[in-house]
């Protein structure tokens, strides 16, 4: 595979486009490419392009568009992944190993229990941050649609939306420490259906926010007998998703 940049601009077949001054340099300081090398462009829409570099300086670097790919590695299944903030580095990699695994969307949620507390600018740049690391993601594992990562809400709020917006086709899943139904026992979905994961944070769920959830209409379930961290059991469950109904 090419080494491949997330363009966000329109791309066109035998036009010369230049490169964001973020991918310009890791081009010609980190990945040392020269005039001539192969690169792949996307910029998040669906399908990928084809190019080769056609002036590389300190100043600029230009491509030439080559081909358009109509290429597509997403899941056919739709998983929306309800995350309860944790520490930063347990939070990037979450975000980050999700995108590989193949979730729709990402939904960072405040709790009872949650360690990190984010609120204004804080917020703001922290998920701007967040959506470098699923552009990252996305160049590395060859996912040609961005996942979106909605702003930091409060899991009061993310269930009110849930309330009104749950859908006959849709599955909603919590993992507690609690519950006795594995998910091999669940039913498999339609194919349209969409799939809302939501996971606690170091410290778990209290109890009123699992009747809370419970309310709503979620499924508890529990993976195996071991109590998993919760960098550990968000990807575990989505990685059971997908062998389960998904693309694995």
């Amino acid at each position: 595979m090419h080494t491949r940049f997330y363009h966000p601009a329109e791309i066109t077949v035998g036009q010369l486009t230049e490169l964001s001054v973020e991918n310009k340099h890791h081009a010609a300081r980190v990945l040392r490419l020269r005039r001539g090398d192969s690169i792949t462009l996307f910029n998040g829409n669906g399908g990928e392009f084809s190019a080769h570099i056609d002036n590389i300086s300190k100043s600029s670097t230009t491509v030439l568009i080559d081909h358009y790919h109509d290429t597509d590695c997403e899941s056919p299944l739709h998983i929306e992944l309800a995350q309860a903030i944790c520490v930063n580095e347990k939070m990037d990699w979450i975000i980050q190993k999700a995108v590989e695994l193949g979730v729709t969307c990402i939904q960072p949620l405040s709790t009872a229990r949650s360690i990190v507390h984010l609120s204004g600018e804080r917020s703001t740049k922290r998920l701007q941050h967040w959506q470098k690391i699923v552009i990252s993601a996305c160049e590395q594992c060859g996912r040609n649609h961005l996942p979106q990562v909605f702003p930091l809400i409060s899991l009061p709020e993310w269930l009110s939306q849930k309330k009104t917006s749950k859908s006959l086709h849709d599955l909603h899943l919590m993992l507690s420490t609690t519950a006795t139904e594995s998910l091999r026992n669940i039913p498999k979905p339609p194919v349209n259906a969409h799939v809302a994961l939501v996971i606690g944070p170091e410290g778990g769920f209290t109890q009123e926010e699992e009747t809370a959830i419970l309310h709503v209409g979620f499924i508890p379930l529990r993976l195996g007998k071991r109590i998993l961290r919760t960098e550990s059991a968000a990807l575990a469950a989505i990685a059971a998703l997908q062998t389960l109904w998904g693309d694995y």
